[in-house]
């Protein structure tokens, strides 16, 4: 089990660092209370709940030899409007892009969110959790991003 750290830079921006020394910016401009110079502490928690299910789907099919070219994962939370502006609904939606077996994505993505991923096994007890997916077949790949 790793260790990550923040550290506060100046007003409310900080640098956070994962158990390997990666690091990311988080939080306001300096300059600004209301802009944003760096990633939101919200937003990392949805990003954590999308790499965390991408990990698992991608290794699920590549281990399946499906011919998956591009994965891009679009992930939504809903929150409450006062504050702690507690989550109360998070949707993955997968955007597939190569001639994936529908049967086989559909499996990938349920034995990721029931049973493999840390994050999403965290928040499901408090927080719904929802998905669908879709398989772009044939696609002329443009900036490595699904269209």
């Amino acid at each position: 089990m790793g260790v990550v750290t923040l550290r506060w830079v100046e007003a409310l921006m900080m640098v956070g660092t994962d158990s390997n020394g990666h690091s990311i910016v988080i939080g306001k401009s300096p300059n600004s209370k209301e802009e944003f110079a760096g990633m939101k502490p919200s937003d990392l928690l949805l990003l954590a709940v999308a790499s965390c299910a991408a990990y698992d789907v991608i290794e699920i099919l590549r281990k399946q030899r499906e011919p998956m070219s591009n994965l891009k994962i679009e992930c939504q939370g809903d929150q409450e409007a006062e504050p702690p502006y507690t989550f109360t609904r998070i949707h993955l939606k997968y955007l597939f892009e190569g001639q994936v077996d529908p049967l086989k994505a559909e499996k990938a993505i349920k034995l990721s969110e029931e049973k493999y991923c840390s994050v999403i096994s965290t928040l499901r007890p408090g927080v719904p959790i929802s998905s669908d997916f879709e398989i772009h077949e044939n696609q002329v790949r443009k900036g490595g991003q699904i269209p």
